[in-house]
C-alpha cells in the first residue's frame, strides 16, 4: 500500500468516525483566561517600527527627545514614540564613544558587526492587560512579532521590565537581542509598571498612555489607588498635589508575583503566535498549537528587576516553559541560609546575602556620610557636605557610627558600607547613588512591601511636585503629568514628582530640604531611621514590611536551565554580595551536578549603563551591556546547538580612561569578551558549600 493509499484512508476513516457521533481530540489554541482585549498594531519597519519608533537608531542616539504636537494632549503614538526613546536611553549607554553604534545598538547586527543602516524592525504588537477580574491588577503585556519570525525555528525572549519601568522597559536589552535574532519578545511591566494616579485632578493613564478621569477609566486604568470619594477628597484636603503610584501603593506587593507575570507573558506569545502560524481547527473559527514549549527556544532575560522576574520564572516553571536564563544584575534575594559562604580574597561572607530592603535603608542612613570620605573623587558628587556633616552628627547619636570627628564619622560610615558587603570598588560611587536612587527604592519598596496605602503617608513621606527654590509642595506641570507615559520610570522623583517629607520641622517640603526639630539640615534623618526601623524593628509596621519580604524571597532551583549571569563588580544599587554571588552558590547547593549556571562577574562595571555619561563615570568604567548580550549569545547557542557554556569567571576589564580632559572612545580592547574556559586567576568557584570568588 503506498502512503499516499494510506493517508487517504486515514482521512475517510476521521470523516466516518465524526459523522457517525466520534470525535478527534485537537490542541486548540485558546486564550488564557486572565487575558483582557487584546489590541494589535502592525508596523512597517520604515515610517514605524518595533525597536525604534520609527527613530532609527540616530534618533534614538540623539539628545532631543521626540516632541508632543500639543502638551496635554499627547496622543498614544506620540506617547509610545517617547516612551521607547526614554526607556531605550535609560538602560544603555547612547554616546558613540562609549559604544554605542560600534559596539551596541540598533545597527549592530547579532554577529556584533556595525552597518551603515538605522535597524528599524517591522512587525506586529500585541497589547493587553492580564487582570483577575477585578482592574486592580491590569499587568500590561506586550508580545511583538518582528517579521523575520521563522515558525520553523521558533524563538520566544522574555522582557520583563527593569525598575519600575513601563512595558517598554527593557526595549533596549532583551527588546532588541530578541528582534535582531528573529524571535518573538514577551514583555511584562510584572504589575510594578509606570502607572501614577493625580489623586487632586483625579487623572490616572490608560493601557497606551493617555491619560483619562478616573471615573471614566475604571478597570481600564493601568492605575489607580484604592480611595473612595470621600477618602480621596479627605487626603487631597490634608495633603493637596499628592500622587499615588503603582509600584508603591498597589498594596499587592507585586514583586511576589514577578516570576508568574513573567510565565504568562511567555503564554500570550504563544497565544498570539499561534493565532497567526497555528492551522485551522475542525471548526474552521479557532487555530490549533503549532508552536509549543517542545519545538520553541524560549530565553528568560532581562536586567535588574527584570532579571529578579526571569530568574524567578525559571525557578516556577512547572510546564517547561522556559528553555534557557540568560540576565545581567538581577535583583534577586534569597531565603536565609548560614551553610553557605562566599569568599573573596581575605573577606568571608556567611550566608545568603541581604533582604533588598534591609541594604537600601542601611545605605539610605549611612551614604550622605561616606560621601565625606573623598568629596573630591566620588563620582558626580551632589551630596552637599555641610548636610553631609550634620547626617554624620545624627548617626553618632544614633551610635551608628563611631569616632570623634566628622572624618572619623564619614570612615566609620564607608567601613561599615564595606563590612556589610558592598565591594571597595563601589566606594567613589555610594555618593551619587544616595543623589538619584537610594531613597527612592528604599520608600517604594516599603510602601510595596507593606501593602501601604497612599493614605498612610509611611514614616511621613509622600509624593507630589515642590517649586523650585523652596521645595514647597505645589501643584504638578499638566503637560509633564499628560506625557509621564513616555517619560517615567515608575519611582519618583519622575516627571516633576518628587519626595516630600511631611514632618519636616519647617512643614511640607522636599525632603532633601528638610530641616529637624532642632532646625538643623541632615537630610532627613529621622525619616531614615524609621525606614530602617522597619527592615530591622518589631513595630506593627515593621512586621507588614517583614512578611513582603519573605513573599518575594527565591529559592535558586532552576531545575537544570542553561543559564548564564553576568554583574558588574562595582554595582552600588544591587551589589553583587547581596545578590549574584550567593544565588549561584545556593543553586549549586540545591542542584549539584545538574547545575547548568555560569556566573560572569565583570570588573570596572556597574549597574546603570546610562550613568556612564556621568563625570567620573565614563572613565572608570564599562558598559555592562557589552557582557549581556554576550550572556544571551552563549545561551542561545546552548540552546541551538549545544555549544558549551562558559566556566564561570571574573572578566577583567580596562577603563577608557582620558586624554587630557577628555574620555578616550571605547575600543573592543576595553571589554574582552567571556572566555570559554577561565583562566586560573580568574576562575568562580564551587566547593564545600563555598564559593570563592577571584580576587
Amino acid at each position: 500500500m503506498t502512503t499516499s493509499i494510506r493517508i487517504t484512508l486515514a482521512a475517510l476513516l476521521a470523516t466516518a468516525l465524526v459523522s457517525c457521533g466520534g470525535s478527534r481530540t485537537e490542541d486548540k489554541n485558546l486564550k488564557p483566561v486572565y487575558l483582557g482585549a487584546i489590541t494589535s498594531t502592525t508596523y512597517d519597519g520604515s515610517s514605524d517600527d518595533l525597536l525604534t519608533a520609527g527613530l532609527g537608531k540616530t534618533g534614538l542616539g540623539a539628545s532631543v527627545a521626540p516632541t508632543i504636537a500639543a502638551p496635554l494632549s499627547p496622543t498614544a503614538a506620540e506617547l509610545r514614540k517617547l516612551a521607547i526613546y526614554t526607556n531605550y536611553r535609560a538602560l544603555i549607554d547612547p554616546s558613540a564613544a562609549g559604544g554605542y553604534g560600534t559596539l551596541y545598538g540598533p545597527n549592530v547586527d547579532i554577529n556584533g558587526v556595525a552597518g551603515t543602516s538605522e535597524g528599524t524592525i517591522a512587525g506586529t504588537e500585541y497589547l493587553a492587560y492580564a487582570d483577575d477580574g477585578t482592574g486592580s491588577q491590569n499587568v500590561t503585556m506586550m508580545v511583538q512579532v518582528p517579521t523575520s519570525f521563522n515558525p520553523a525555528s521558533p524563538c520566544i525572549v522574555t522582557a520583563a521590565s527593569s525598575g519600575s519601568r513601563g512595558v517598554y522597559g527593557a526595549i533596549a536589552t532583551a527588546g532588541e537581542w530578541g528582534l535582531k535574532h528573529g524571535c518573538a519578545v514577551a514583555y511584562t511591566d510584572k504589575g510594578s509598571g509606570n502607572g501614577i494616579d493625580d489623586l487632586q485632578n483625579n487623572t490616572v493613564s490608560l493601557q497606551n498612555g493617555v491619560r483619562s478621569d478616573a471615573a471614566a477609566a475604571g478597570k481600564n486604568s493601568h492605575f489607580t489607588a484604592a480611595l473612595s470619594d470621600a477618602e480621596r477628597a479627605t487626603f487631597n484636603a490634608a495633603t493637596p498635589n499628592r500622587f499615588a503610584v503603582k509600584h508603591a501603593h498597589s498594596q499587592q506587593n507585586p514583586e511576589k508575583d514577578w516570576g508568574k507575570f513573567t510565565l504568562q507573558a511567555v503564554e500570550f506569545a504563544y497565544f498570539v503566535l499561534n493565532e497567526k502560524y497555528g492551522d485551522l481547527a475542525a471548526d474552521n473559527s479557532t487555530h490549533l498549537r503549532k508552536l509549543k514549549p517542545s519545538n520553541t527556544i524560549t530565553i528568560a532575560s532581562s536586567v535588574s528587576n527584570g532579571a529578579g522576574a526571569a530568574l524567578a520564572a525559571a525557578e516556577q516553571d512547572s510546564t517547561g516553559l522556559i528553555s534557557g536564563v540568560a540576565v545581567a544584575e538581577p535583583n534577586v534575594q534569597l531565603a536565609a541560609d548560614t551553610k553557605l559562604s562566599v569568599k573573596r580574597g581575605a573577606t568571608t561572607l556567611v550566608g545568603t546575602g541581604k533582604p533588598l530592603y534591609d541594604y537600601f535603608t542601611l545605605a539610605n542612613l549611612l551614604q550622605p556620610c561616606a560621601a565625606l570620605v573623598s568629596p573630591t573623587t566620588n563620582a558626580f558628587n551632589t551630596v552637599s557636605p555641610a548636610v553631609a556633616t550634620n547626617r554624620c552628627a545624627a548617626l553618632a547619636a544614633a551610635g551608628l557610627v563611631t569616632g570623634a570627628s566628622t572624618a572619623e564619622y564619614a570612615a566609620s560610615a564607608m567601613a561599615n558600607l564595606i563590612a556589610a558587603g558592598w565591594q571597595p570598588e563601589s566606594a567613589f560611587l555610594q555618593a551619587s547613588h544616595y543623589s538619584f536612587a537610594t531613597l527612592p527604592v528604599a520608600l517604594t519598596y516599603a510602601n510595596s512591601y507593606g501593602r501601604f496605602s497612599v493614605r498612610d503617608n509611611l514614616c511621613g513621606f509622600s509624593f507630589g511636585a515642590t517649586a523650585a527654590g523652596t521645595g514647597l509642595p505645589t501643584a504638578a506641570s499638566a503637560s509633564a503629568v499628560a506625557s509621564s507615559f513616555g517619560t517615567g520610570n515608575g519611582v519618583p522623583p519622575t516627571v516633576g514628582i518628587n519626595i516630600i517629607n511631611n514632618n519636616s520641622a519647617n512643614g511640607p517640603v522636599l525632603d532633601a530640604l528638610t530641616v529637624n526639630n532642632a532646625a538643623v539640615f541632615d537630610y532627613n534623618a529621622t525619616g531614615a531611621l524609621c525606614l530602617r526601623e522597619l527592615a530591622i524593628g518589631s513595630s506593627a509596621n515593621a512586621q507588614k514590611v517583614q512578611l513582603g519580604i519573605k513573599e518575594v524571597l527565591r529559592n535558586g532551583n532552576l531545575h537544570g536551565k542553561p543559564t548564564v549571569i553576568v554583574h558588574g563588580r562595582s554595582d552600588t544599587l544591587i551589589p553583587v554580595a547581596f545578590s549574584s554571588r550567593p544565588y549561584f552558590g545556593v543553586n549549586k547547593m540545591i542542584e549539584g551536578g545538574v547545575s547548568k549556571l555560569a556566573y560572569i562577574e565583570v570588573t570596572n562595571a556597574q549597574h546603570f549603563d546610562s550613568f556612564l555619561g556621568f563625570p567620573g563615570y565614563s572613565d572608570k568604567l564599562v558598559p555592562l551591556h557589552r557582557y549581556f548580550i554576550q550572556a544571551m549569545d552563549l545561551v542561545y547557542a546552548n540552546l541551538k546547538t549545544g555549544a558549551a557554556l562558559p566556566e564561570s569567571q571574573v572578566v577583567r576589564t580596562v577603563p577608557r580612561g582620558l586624554n587630557g580632559a577628555a574620555v578616550n572612545p571605547i575600543t573592543i580592547a576595553n571589554v574582552p569578551p567571556i572566555k570559554a574556559t577561565a583562566d586560573a586567576a580568574d576562575r568562580i568557584t564551587f566547593a564545600n558549600n563555598v564559593v570563592t570568588v577571584a580576587d
